[in-house]
C-alpha cells in the first residue's frame, strides 16, 4: 500500500507554489515562418489564376477570330473563273451571271456561268460558289451543299472521295448532275455542271461523265490556285 508521502511525492512538484516562479514567457515569433508557407501559397494560386484567365482570354480571342480562311472573297467571281477545261467540252460561252455577299460570320460569291449548244453539240450550265467561313469552322458541315441554289443541293446517295485536292473533296451526283465540293483553309468550292440537248437529227447524245468529272477536277483546281491568298 502507497503511504501518504509517496501520493505527494509522485503528483506535486515538491516545492511551495511561491517558489514556483511564474511560468516562462513563450518564445518570440520567429520572422520566416509561421504564416510564410501560407503567403507563398496564396502567391502560388493568384499566380495560377492569373496564368489560367490568359490562356482562356486567348482562347476566347481565338475562337472569335474564327478559322483561318487562306483564300481572297472576289466580288465578281465570274472573272475569277474561267473554266478552260469544261468550257472546251461545249459551244461559246453566251452568259456570265455573277453574286455575291458579305457578312462578319460568311463571305460568299457565285458565278453561273452557261454555254450555247448548236450544231449536234451539247448546251451546258457550270455554276460556281465560293463561300469563306470567317466564324464557324465548315468542316462539321461540309458535304451537306450550298443552300443559294435549290438545284445545287445533293440529293443522291452517290458520292466519292477525290483525292489530292484541298484537305476533302467530295464528287456527287445532285438532282442527276455532277457536283465537286471542295472543304480547304475555312473555305468551301462548290462547282455543279449540267447539260442540256438540242433539237435536231444531229443532236448530241449524253457527255462522257467521267471526262467531265475530269474537267470539273481541273478547273476547280486551277480556280482554288487563283483564289489562294
Amino acid at each position: 500500500m502507497i503511504s501518504e508521502p509517496e501520493l505527494v511525492g509522485e503528483w506535486s512538484a515538491g516545492r511551495p507554489a511561491e517558489e514556483a516562479g511564474p511560468d516562462p514567457a513563450p518564445p518570440p515569433p520567429s520572422r520566416g515562418g509561421g504564416r510564410a508557407p501560407w503567403w507563398w501559397a496564396l502567391g502560388g494560386a493568384a499566380l495560377a489564376s492569373v496564368v489560367w484567365a490568359g490562356a482562356l482570354a486567348v482562347q476566347d480571342r481565338s475562337a472569335a477570330a474564327g478559322p483561318p480562311v487562306r483564300y481572297r472573297h472576289a466580288e465578281n467571281l465570274c472573272d475569277e473563273t474561267p473554266l478552260k477545261m469544261l468550257a472546251a467540252m461545249g459551244g461559246s460561252i453566251d452568259g456570265r451571271r455573277p453574286k455575291h455577299g458579305e457578312s462578319p460570320a460568311q463571305d460568299w460569291a457565285y458565278c453561273s456561268i452557261g454555254t450555247s449548244g448548236g450544231e449536234g453539240r451539247l448546251a451546258y450550265e457550270h455554276q460556281v460558289l465560293v463561300e469563306l467561313h470567317k466564324k464557324l469552322d465548315p468542316e462539321p458541315e461540309f458535304g451537306a451543299g450550298p443552300g443559294l441554289e435549290p438545284g445545287m443541293r445533293p440529293v443522291s446517295a452517290e458520292v466519292e472521295q477525290v483525292p489530292g485536292l484541298g484537305e476533302r473533296a467530295l464528287m456527287s451526283t445532285a438532282v442527276g448532275w455532277p457536283q465537286l465540293q471542295v472543304l480547304d483553309g475555312g473555305a468551301v468550292f462548290t462547282l455543279t455542271t449540267r447539260w442540256y440537248g438540242v433539237d435536231g437529227p444531229d443532236s448530241a447524245q449524253e457527255p462522257d461523265e467521267d471526262a467531265v468529272k475530269a474537267a470539273m477536277i481541273e478547273d476547280m483546281r486551277a480556280l482554288m490556285a487563283r483564289l489562294r491568298r
